[in-house]
């Protein structure tokens, strides 16, 4: 169970540095146009706020990570729960401020990574 844990919690973490990069540093290139469904124009007048928001990303994939390497395996489920808690909590927000599909996207492979995480 800790194996299958620690897969879905990189999974987690993958993601979020996928959503760095595309925050950061694609934000106004056709990808990230097309991703977000933005025009180029409304995508520079928000690039600096959604580079923030990536950052944001970045630091919960460092958590994660952090959680996933840590030497001490209470200390590591300890990591690993709050930092999943962390992106649950800000895939609800997105869900409900952003768009729904949010929800799907980061806060329900970040609770099905802590469910599991809980039971191993």
């Amino acid at each position: 169970m800790n194996l299958v844990g620690n897969v879905l919690v990189a999974l987690v973490a993958a993601l979020h540095i996928y959503f760095l990069v595309l925050e950061m540093f694609l934000w106004t290139k056709p990808y990230g146009l097309k991703t977000f469904g933005n025009t180029l124009a409304k995508a520079q007048d928000s690039a600096v706020l959604a580079a923030n928001q990536g950052l944001y990303n970045g630091f919960l994939a460092a958590g994660l990570i952090w959680g996933l390497l840590h030497p001490s395996p209470q200390v590591a489920v300890q990591l690993k729960v709050f930092f999943l808690l962390c992106v649950i909590v800000a895939g609800l927000y997105g869900a409900y401020s952003v768009s729904r599909k949010i929800l799907f996207v980061q806060a329900a492979p970040a609770a099905l990574a802590l469910l599991v995480v809980a039971l191993g």
